[in-house]
């Protein structure tokens, strides 16, 4: 199963997009703000935090790429949710429910962009693409 997440419009705190499942207009996104790093991290292949230059803790989305998603338990959650692996930067990079970039820490929220800088219907959005994806092996997203 192939995700693309393409990024539509990038604020001065808040990135906003279209989710995509094999082609196919699933829900909108939020994320942080995009920012210039680094192509390669130093620290994160080691599960170190990033002290990269350029990254703002919480406030930054993570690089354009393709990641391998599976789904795992979240111990903040506490519940299954999709995993990033091999994200440059960033550790414990998940898609989840939540309404504005400030619920992102890094990760992607999905729901409906209706109301500017935020995503609504989260929950939803996330119980149904959690319903896509159960079952699903090899499944990745490709962040433009």
């Amino acid at each position: 199963m192939k995700l693309l997440l393409k990024r539509k419009f990038k604020g001065e705190n808040y990135t906003i997009g279209d989710l995509y499942i094999d082609g196919v207009f699933f829900c909108n996104t939020i994320e942080d703000k995009v920012r210039d790093l680094p192509a390669i991290c130093p620290d994160t292949p080691k599960w170190q935090s990033c002290k990269c230059e350029g990254k703002v803790y919480a406030q930054t989305a993570i690089p354009a790429g393709i990641y391998k998603i599976t789904l795992e338990k979240s111990p903040k959650f506490n519940r299954i949710l999709p995993l990033l692996h091999n994200v440059p930067h960033f550790l414990g990079i998940l898609i989840h429910a939540g309404n504005t970039e400030r619920d992102s820490a890094g990760c992607i929220i999905v729901g409906k962009n209706t109301v500017k800088g935020k995503v609504l219907q989260s929950k939803d959005a996330l119980e149904a693409l959690m319903k896509m994806l159960e079952n699903k092996k090899d499944i990745s997203i490709e962040i433009v």
